[in-house]
């Protein structure tokens, strides 16, 4: 059995780029990352990273959460909309609700990522009908988010995974 398992689904590769960080700052050789669709479930601690969709986890990643069982469950993931520590709370307490009570909750990291170009699409055909603050501030926060995952949350990344690790160490 696999001491740690990095788990994710990745959208647009923001999730993907957390992923590989939080598997290289894995110690040892007993250790693996798979895309959810190629994953198992065949470890004794699993960091699994999702992108937001609609303020929680894709489907996939609800699936393989609901049939882990009796493991060490860390959460991570990306954010399209919103940079606020609230909302990224918000966003784990939803997906962190989906794992499980017979797993033991590490916790979660949450950082900004570059959305789709279909969104701001989006939002410029909605500015075009109305012209609002509101839609100005999304089409603001998306081109914000083009800049992310950037080295402070690769950095952000590495240093939650080495608190879940003396997490570990302490139980």
């Amino acid at each position: 059995m696999l001491k740690y398992q990095v788990v994710y689904a990745s959208r647009t590769g923001n999730t993907q780029k957390i992923a590989a960080k939080i598997f290289e700052t894995l110690p040892g050789t007993s250790k693996d990352i798979q895309k959810v669709e190629e994953a198992g479930k065949e470890a004794d601690v699993y960091f699994v990273g999702f992108w937001n969709d609609k303020g929680t986890c894709s489907g996939s990643i609800m699936d393989y959460l609901s049939e882990l069982h009796g493991r060490k469950v860390a959460l991570f993931g990306t954010c399209g909309m919103g940079g606020s520590r609230e909302y990224f709370d918000q966003v784990a307490h939803r997906v962190e609700a989906l794992i499980p009570d017979d797993n033991e909750y590490l916790g979660a990291f949450l950082c900004c990522g570059k959305m789709p170009g279909q969104v701001l699409e989006r939002y410029k055909m909605m500015q075009e009908v109305e012209d609002s603050p509101r839609i100005r501030k999304m089409i603001q926060v998306y081109e914000e988010g083009m800049l992310h995952p950037d080295e402070a949350d690769l950095d952000k990344a590495a240093r939650f995974t080495r608190e879940v690790l003396e997490k570990l160490q302490k139980a």
